[in-house]
Parts: structure tokens; C-alpha cells; sequence
């Protein structure tokens, strides 16, 4: 009996010293999150020459392109006819990176499994990049407008094409699924893995620092982001 109390006593505060650490890194984690959000990247002056946008769901950032223009044809690589109906009447093209189980298997939050989330939080499945067609966008709260120049596009086409994951060909790679969002949407394979430290909206910070565009030092929120463009 005795052996049994000392056991359960160097359980609880083994159990206890683990609590406590787990707690001290969350409290780190978004301190960090949110201090380090809030640091702005300045802007990097240059012409204004092409227009992005930068678009949130309340949740996930992405970044729209204009889908064809002199200096790149999406089109050719995130063809119309991967989608349900978008067609060449839709002139942006949005694009975000996540991990590919939220993706894929979790079209509602009520529908999250832990395994997808330990997996995403821990860097242990792939990712995936999420492509929407648009007619035409309404600058709002949600949706903020970008003028940036044809040399900083550039960088930005390259840092998107990076994401990619591409065939033996150098194309990129449609996901077949039928776990579209809507009818002008597509799933493509992509590099790297979505973790704590590397979120959806990491990456679309990242995306707008590789262009010269004022942005969070780190962010794993949109919400850091959008508070750069008000």
C-alpha cells in the first residue's frame, strides 16, 4: 500500500511539472505571437505598376494575383478546367498554403480530428495549396488592395511557384478530391509542412516580405497582417 501511495504521490507531481511546462510554452507562444505580430516590416518603395490583394476568411490569408498578365499566366499551370466552372471571365486567382489534411478533411471545424491537428501542429503531414478563381474582388475589412511594382511581382511569382510541389515535368500538381470549397476552387500539392511555427498565415506573411510589402516581423494569424493595412 505504501509503494502504491509513493507511486501515486511522484505520479501527480511528475503529471504536475508536465502541466506546468506545456502551460509555460503556450504563454511563451503567444506572447511571442502576438508581440512579434504586432512588429511591422516596413515597405519597400518602388512603382506602382500591378495591383495584388491580400484576402482573410476571418482565419486564413490568402494572396490574389492577377490570374494572367505580361509578366505571368497562372492559367497555364492552375488550369480553369480543374475547377467546376471558372472560366477566362475570372481575372484573380487566390491562392493560400496550408497543411493538406485541414484541407482536405476538415470542411468545417466541428469536423476537425485531433490526429490532423497533432499532425499539422507537429509538422507531420504534408501541405497543400488552395486556388480560387474570382470575377472580380470588393476591397472591405477582409480584402485589402496592394499596388506593387512589375520588378517586386516578380520576386512574389517566384516565391509562390517555390511553393509548389511540381511532376518530373516542372508542372504543378492538381489534387484529385471532391472536397472543393466551391465551384471555381482547386487543390494543389506543395512544399513544406505546416507546423506552430509555420501556419497558413506564415506563409502568406512571408509572401508579402519576399515583395517588399509591409508585413508582420512573424505571424501565425491573419489578424497581425490585416492590422498592417487598415
Amino acid at each position: 500500500m505504501r509503494h502504491l501511495i509513493t507511486f501515486v504521490k511522484k505520479s501527480l507531481r511528475f503529471a504536475g511539472k508536465v502541466l506546468l511546462l506545456i502551460t509555460g510554452f503556450l504563454l511563451i507562444y503567444f506572447l511571442s505571437a502576438f508581440c512579434l505580430s504586432r512588429l511591422a516590416v516596413p515597405k519597400e518603395n518602388d512603382k506602382s505598376e500591378i495591383t495584388i490583394y491580400i484576402k482573410t476568411n476571418g482565419v486564413h490569408t490568402d494572396i490574389v494575383v492577377p490570374a494572367i498578365n505580361g509578366q505571368m499566366d497562372w492559367t497555364r499551370e492552375i488550369k480553369f478546367s480543374e475547377t467546376k466552372k471558372a472560366d477566362s471571365q475570372y481575372q484573380y486567382l487566390a491562392m493560400g498554403w496550408g497543411d493538406k489534411g485541414f484541407y482536405l478533411e476538415t470542411p468545417d471545424w466541428a469536423d476537425l480530428k485531433a490526429s490532423v491537428a497533432f499532425k499539422a501542429a507537429f509538422a507531420l503531414s504534408t501541405s497543400a495549396i488552395h486556388a480560387t478563381y474570382y470575377k472580380e474582388l470588393l476591397e472591405d475589412a477582409a480584402c485589402k488592395k496592394i499596388h506593387i511594382s512589375k520588378r517586386q511581382y516578380g520576386r512574389l511569382v517566384k516565391y509562390i511557384s517555390k511553393s509548389f510541389k511540381k511532376d518530373a515535368d516542372g508542372h504543378f500538381m492538381p489534387i484529385k478530391t471532391n472536397a472543393n470549397y466551391g465551384d471555381t476552387d482547386a487543390f494543389y500539392e506543395a512544399n513544406g509542412s505546416y507546423s506552430l511555427f509555420r501556419t497558413c498565415n506564415t506563409w502568406a506573411n512571408s509572401g508579402l516580405k519576399s515583395c517588399g510589402q509591409t508585413c508582420c516581423y512573424w505571424t501565425i494569424f491573419d489578424k497581425g497582417i490585416f492590422l498592417k493595412y487598415p
